[in-house]
């Protein structure tokens, strides 16, 4: 039986709940929803990367990456990916975001599935992503 692993990047602070950020179990490697707070600092309360989406998308994919990458993966073992937006007028801005940001990382074809949901979170938060990764 493959042992199932949890992944905690040193830029994340241990998850507020009895969850992990990521696990890894044999070849698929799950992120758990990652918002755009900035990188974990000893001692201060999670920080939003600032108050617009843009900033908040580019922290949260930069979140889900650091995971991925915890984990042996890239973009490239992504199968699916879930956006979860608290504004249904932020739905353009983020795919343009999204292929921007892909474009910028090379991301080889095919593009992982997605799905996008409208949802509530906790104040001052826009944005969260989560991926289903399958490594070789």
């Amino acid at each position: 039986m493959t042992e199932k692993i949890a992944l905690t990047p040193s830029t994340h602070t241990a998850p507020p709940a009895k969850f992990s950020h990521g696990v890894k179990k044999g070849n698929i490697l799950q992120v758990a929803g990652q918002v755009g707070f900035l990188p974990a600092v000893e001692g201060q309360a999670p920080t939003p990367a600032g108050p617009t989406l843009r900033e908040q998308m580019l922290q949260t994919l930069a979140n889900v990456k650091a995971i991925l990458e915890e984990g042996g993966a890239s973009w490239d073992d992504v199968m699916m990916t879930r956006v979860y937006l608290t504004d249904v007028d932020h739905f353009a801005e983020m795919n343009e975001i999204y292929n921007a940001y892909f474009e910028d990382e090379g991301l080889k074809a095919p593009a992982s599935a997605r799905t996008t949901v409208y949802v509530g979170l906790p104040k001052g938060l826009l944005i969260e992503i989560d991926a289903l990764a399958v490594l070789s």
